[in-house]
């Protein structure tokens, strides 16, 4: 963007206009029009143009106020001295890609005049603008620089009578204000006017003044520093300073200045303004003898103290360690207030009031306000006192910020872990290195139902764990300070047991922080775990070795095993019954050093006087003492005998069988305790109830394994016998086909011996016809009795083996007539092959002798698939095919009505004829088995 050469005064000179972002003015929009009007224009704009954009102060046939200067054509307008005309936009290479061009508006000629001022300061100008490329003749140019002369006359008229207006309302505002003021000549320091306050308060005349400097009232030992002064800030007299005058009756007062750079009457000035603070400087002077009183004491004692003025609060005095506790400054305590240092106005006023009633206060916490804002947190003490012959008040602050902060983040610390320790599911207590309870959690109360107050005078361990010697195991744990869990067995208030966990964290301080949980429930569900765990074990180990044996006594003898490891007994028998409930123990595992049962002859009536009767309602029995369990006397000896004091009692039940339900009592499955009577438990009772479940299986399918072995051998007899038979039968068969075989071809022989014998043509040809079917046939059996099969026929083998005789038969030359086939391999027997083979026969031969007349050459196709269990047999020629009036369904020809009677009847099929380009047969039937 460019920008003129003088850009930050030109700027300056616009801004003192005041004519930026002022409403449209009627004389200007007439000047727009007319220069529209002269050029025959659509736009004509009066743009000023700033730091950043082109103003319309007046806009004809457009609605936009400005535009960026870096897109203006104004901005290059103002570099001119003349009219600057662009005749063709989109051609000049300075606006090709305007968007003011090319876009949004589209303009294309342009002609502007620059805006100058008197002191050559291009502000803006008065431009027209069209869409189509043109130019202007002299005449307009001329006018349009007339009427810019007009705008630019305008604007200095509008421009002086601002500064008339301003002079007057500054000479207003100078001529009556209170305070004395004067103008003065900053090249030579003369005096160019005075108001009539500085008359009044300096005593010298209006005249008297005009022929001074301002040197000459002030102190003359100040003179010196005031030159200095006024020279270091030559380039800038916008400044303030206290200075002491002298009033023409040689009274020294103190005075504080404001100044002004102005333009006055053509002279560079500068604008004075006083205020008098000789009575402030007074006040000033008596605070510093004052505070000469209290300097000793404020600089010997490093704590923050102030003196303040009861009748308004204003603060007299404060000490340096005060200026920097509250972070001020020395004027920020002039004029100040009491209450500008309490955060809370209450505080001070609660203080006023105590120290009202009482005369002072000591130590009083409360915050404070420094001067950036931020608060902290003292201990104030105040006393009543005189200063300067008035009532005032000595307050003294001690900061005790740090304590505060430390305090409360104690606090905060404390409560966050209040909370957590309140809120996580775990018991938490604190104990002195003396085992004596600090503070425990509501948990630990919850949980074991002491509480804390209990143990205000008591051992907690103790009542926790009242065997001494278990006791000692849990101090020596906490006392260890390791950062593992164990597990102790804790006593509850009601005197039941808990399964509890517990570890523990030691501290600097020799207190001990012990963190437990209960974990009853987990234990309980460990045990029965680890007793489903078992129980699975054994029902696997049963299972496989049912799996892996079929031998009952090896199962038997695992299963009372397993059953005594796992309960931890004395003894595991497994008891059977005969038809007579006489008992037999069939396997046994016993501790070594009590009595084996195995292979004793016991004598026991119990079970055959009904006792046992019982066990078949599926009841089983753990008894814990059995001299308490209302046995029979006979049953007690029995048990007696073999020193059982407990045991548990299952049957074992088999089902009759699946069409005749009920169960059969096998036997029993019974565990001994003889060491000692015991408790059992239910899930006990249930892990021998589920191991019957599996020997109950084991029994029922060795007894089956023995029905299928003794089965197995009279099924193997009976297969060797039945081989035997089968074998004697295949021998006799292929012996009868070899035979069939033998008389079809001596009556083949005999036919083709009687041929020889005729003259007559077609008697010759009834007994070939006659030898190819009884071939076919032939060669059926001929298959038949060389088949691995003796009941199927290989048809595909057949098939080709019948057409190829069929060729040589009828003397056919193989480049003459072509026999192409498509076999599936399919099996047939011996009804439906030799049907098959006659139709086939039948076909081809009638195909050989009338489809290829005059030694005309052809192809003959035999097609045979499986489709769905029936099959499908087409038998297909090229040559001149059937005569169109032939019925061949009804013909007195034999070959034919030999194929339909076959097809429809041996094979209970049907037939189909084509006549597409020659002749075909299409035949379906049903496939049949040996046994069909």
């Amino acid at each position: 963007m460019l920008f003129a050469e003088k850009e930050s005064q030109r700027l300056e000179v616009l801004n003192q206009y005041k004519i930026l972002d002022t409403p449209p003015e009627e004389i200007f929009d007439e000047l727009a029009q007319l220069a529209a009007n002269l050029c025959e224009t659509p736009i004509a704009l009066i743009s000023l143009v700033d730091g950043e954009r082109e103003w319309f102060k007046s806009k004809i046939g457009v609605t936009i106020s400005e535009v960026p200067r870096s897109i203006s054509f104004g901005n290059y307008t103002i570099l001119q001295n003349q009219i600057l005309i662009i005749p063709d936009a989109l051609s000049d290479e300075r606006f090709t890609t305007n968007p003011l061009v090319i876009s949004n508006y589209y303009f294309c000629f342009y002609a502007g005049v620059p805006l100058i001022t008197s002191n050559g300061f291009a502000l803006g100008s008065l431009c027209v603008i069209d869409f189509a490329p043109r130019n202007l003749t002299v005449k307009e140019q001329v006018s349009l620089q007339q009427l810019a002369g007009q705008v630019i006359r305008y604007l200095e008229l509008r421009r002086q009578n601002f500064i008339d207006d301003s002079q007057r309302s500054f000479n207003l505002l100078f001529s009556k204000n209170p305070n004395p003021m004067w103008v003065y000549n900053q090249d030579n320091l003369q005096f160019l006017d005075v108001n009539q306050a500085a008359i009044i308060h300096y005593g010298y005349s209006l005249e008297e003044f005009l022929q001074m400097r301002i040197t000459d009232i002030h102190h003359p030992g100040d003179v010196p520093i005031l030159r200095e002064y006024l020279d270091q800030k030559q380039t800038n007299f916008h400044f303030t300073g206290q200075w002491r005058h002298q009033r023409k009756n040689g009274q020294i007062i103190d005075i504080e200045i404001f100044t002004y750079s102005i333009n006055y009457a053509s002279y560079n000035a500068q604008l004075v303004n006083i205020r008098d603070i000789t009575e402030y400087k007074k006040i000033e002077r008596t605070l510093q003898e004052s505070e000469a009183i209290f300097r000793v004491i404020s600089e010997a004692i490093h704590i923050p103290l102030f003196i303040s003025r009861v009748s308004d609060g204003l603060i007299l005095y404060a000490n340096p360690e005060l200026i920097k506790t509250f972070r001020f400054s020395a004027k920020d305590l002039i004029n100040r207030k009491v209450l500008d240092l309490y955060q809370k106005s209450a505080d001070l006023e609660f203080l006023l009031e105590v120290l009202n009633q009482h005369g002072f206060i000591h130590n009083y916490e409360l915050q404070l306000k420094r001067a950036d804002g931020t608060y902290f947190w003292a201990i104030a003490s105040l006393q009543h006192l005189k200063f300067n012959n008035e009532a005032a008040i000595l307050t003294v602050f001690y900061d005790i910020t740090k304590r505060k902060n430390l305090e409360t983040k104690l606090q905060e610390q404390n409560n966050f872990l209040q909370i957590v320790f309140e809120s996580i599911p775990l018991m938490i207590t604190l104990i002195d290195p003396n085992g004596k309870l600090q503070w425990v959690n509501q948990e630990w109360e919850s949980v074991l139902g002491w509480k804390f107050k209990d143990f205000q005078a008591g051992d907690v361990l103790e009542a926790l764990y009242p065997n001494a010697e278990y006791r000692q195991d849990v101090i020596n744990f906490m006392q260890s300070a390791q950062h593992n869990w164990a597990d102790f067995r804790t006593q509850v208030r009601d005197g039941d047991l808990l399964d509890t966990s517990w570890t523990n964290v030691k501290l600097a301080n020799g207190q001990i922080i012990t963190i437990g949980q209960d974990i009853t429930e987990r234990k309980r569900t460990e045990l029965a775990l680890k007793g489903q765990a078992e129980r699975e074990q054994l029902m696997r180990t049963v299972a496989q070795r049912i799996r892996q044996s079929l031998n009952l006594q090896d199962i038997l003898n695992a299963t009372v095993q397993e059953v005594r490891d796992l309960l931890g007994v004395d003894r595991v028998v497994v008891y059977q019954f005969d038809s007579e409930m006489i008992g037999t123990i069939m396997a046994e595992s016993v501790e070594p050093g009590w009595r084996v049962s195995l292979g004793v002859e016991i004598y026991d009536t119990c079970f055959q006087t009904g006792k046992g009767a019982e066990y078949y309602q599926v009841n089983k029995r753990a008894i814990a003492n059995i001299y308490e369990a209302g046995l029979t006397d006979c049953h007690i000896r029995l048990l007696e005998q073999f020193e059982v004091k407990a045991n548990l009692v299952v049957p074992i039940l088999l089902e009759v069988s699946s069409q005749n339900p009920g169960s059969h009592l096998w036997g029993l499955l019974v565990a001994h305790q003889c060491s000692g009577f015991r408790e059992w438990e239910k899930n006990q009772l249930d892990l021998l109830d589920q191991v019957t479940v599996q020997l109950a299986i084991a029994i029922q399918q060795s007894s089956i394994f023995e029905q299928a072995q003794t089965e197995l051998v009279q099924r193997q007899k009976a297969q060797v016998k039945l081989k035997n038979a089968l074998a004697e039968k295949e021998v006799l068969l292929k012996e009868v086909h070899h035979r069939v075989k033998n008389n079809l071809q001596i009556v083949s022989s005999l036919l083709q011996l009687q041929s020889q014998t005729l003259k007559d043509p077609e008697a010759i040809k009834v007994l070939r016809e006659s030898q190819n079917r009884i071939e076919s046939i032939s060669l059926i059996h001929k298959n038949l009795y060389t088949s691995a099969n003796i009941g199927q026929i290989d048809v595909a083998d057949y098939i080709s083996n019948l057409a190829a005789s069929l060729l040589i038969s009828y003397q056919i030359l193989p480049d003459r007539i072509t026999l192409e086939t498509d076999i599936d391999s399919v099996n047939l027997n011996v009804d439906q092959a030799i049907a098959c083979g006659l139709v086939i026969n039948e076909l081809i031969s009638n195909a050989l002798k009338h489809a290829f007349p005059n030694q005309q050459v052809g192809t003959i196709s035999i097609a045979l698939r499986n489709i769905n269990n029936s099959i499908e047999m087409t038998i297909q020629d090229n040559g001149i095919g059937l005569p169109a009036n032939l019925d061949w369904t009804n013909t007195d020809s034999l070959g034919l009505s030999l194929v339909y009677d076959l097809v429809t009847e041996q094979l209970e099929g049907n037939i189909t004829l084509e006549r597409n380009h020659g002749t075909g047969f299409k035949i379906k039937f049903k496939q049949l088995t040996l046994h069909q």
